[in-house]
């Protein structure tokens, strides 16, 4: 694949813009794993391509990007880094519970099927 082949750009703006429109939806109170938003995303297993693009995010982002953990709800973000400090600050003000570096799926979890409309 050339890094200039416009149908492989497409491709990748096509699974850019799927992750997007699946991390816009994930409520606020609510997280998702990136293995989660991947396959939500419809790409399949790609957790590890999910997280290196959410880091490609723009500071001014509107994405709730803070909303996506590691597997087990495990904080992905460093404790005392800027991303890692305001991930937590967001999902406390959402009334998300973060302790030991963790968020309990079963109660934070986003499923969508449960949760739509």
């Amino acid at each position: 694949m050339c890094a200039l082949d416009p149908a492989a750009a497409q491709d990748a703006d096509a699974r850019r813009m799927a992750l997007y429109s699946v991390l816009g939806q994930v409520p606020e109170g609510k997280v998702v794993s990136y293995g989660q938003l991947a396959e939500l995303a419809g790409l399949g297993r790609a957790a590890r391509w999910v997280g290196r693009t959410l880091s490609q995010l723009p500071q001014d982002t509107r994405l709730p990007w803070h909303r996506v953990l590691g597997a087990g709800g495990r904080l992905s973000l460093a404790l005392g880094t800027p991303s890692g400090d305001e991930q937590r600050a967001r999902l406390r003000a959402e009334g998300v519970n973060v302790a030991n570096n963790r968020v309990d799926m079963a109660r934070h979890g986003w499923r969508p099927m449960e949760h739509s409309g």
